[in-house]
């Protein structure tokens, strides 16, 4: 279990701590609102990435292979969703008035990771690269990777709110508030569209 466990970290690592949706989420809420106030969505997003990541080891990646719109429908739902957040951002950086935001929360946090099509793709890969064939401790490694997963990118997102609550520390003032807010925006918005021609 333990060479099991380092080979998956290693496989891991650039796809956690590289930019994608999730990690750009968190270090824009990180930026806007600290460290703490992420906490809610991070834990939405990640109960979501251990419900999701152990219901396709255990034969959601099936289903999938069999009704290959079901991926469709969550990628352009997942770019449509993003989009919005990236709304959200730019509402923020144009109006004087902030009194209307707020930090995401733990339902939007689980959104993220459902509407995700890259979270998909990479659970299934990891699957394909670190699971046996079906046999009596098939479930257990599937729990036992799941785990490893979701642990592996709290971490990853936790580093990339804390890079942003830095950068909070550094916009204080309104109009620096904004500019943050429009260029995290812009960055969710790229994302988005990433998301919709990937």
């Amino acid at each position: 279990m333990l060479e099991l466990t380092i080979a998956l970290v290693i496989f891991l690592f650039p796809l956690a701590y590289s930019p994608g949706p999730g990690n750009l989420f968190f270090a824009a809420n990180g930026a806007r609102f600290g460290l703490g106030a992420t906490m809610p969505a991070m834990a939405g997003y990640h109960v979501a990435t251990i419900l999701v990541t152990i219901a396709i080891g255990l034969g959601f990646a099936t289903a999938i292979d069999e009704f290959p719109w079901l991926l469709v429908i969550v990628k352009w739902g997942g770019s449509v969703y993003v989009l919005y957040l990236a709304w959200k951002f730019f509402r923020a950086g144009m109006i004087d008035d902030n009194g209307e935001a707020r930090p995401a929360g733990f339902v939007e946090g689980g959104l993220l990771l459902v509407l995700n099509p890259k979270a998909y793709m990479i659970i299934m890969l990891m699957f394909t690269q670190f699971l046996g064939p079906a046999t009596a401790g098939y479930t257990a490694a599937v729990l036992w990777i799941s785990l490893v997963f979701t642990i592996n990118n709290l971490i990853a997102f936790t580093v990339w709110a804390l890079i942003g609550d830095q950068i909070l520390a550094r916009f204080r003032d309104a109009a620096a508030s904004r500019k943050m807010n429009l260029v995290f925006g812009a960055v969710l918005a790229i994302v988005a569209i990433w998301m919709m021609l990937g």
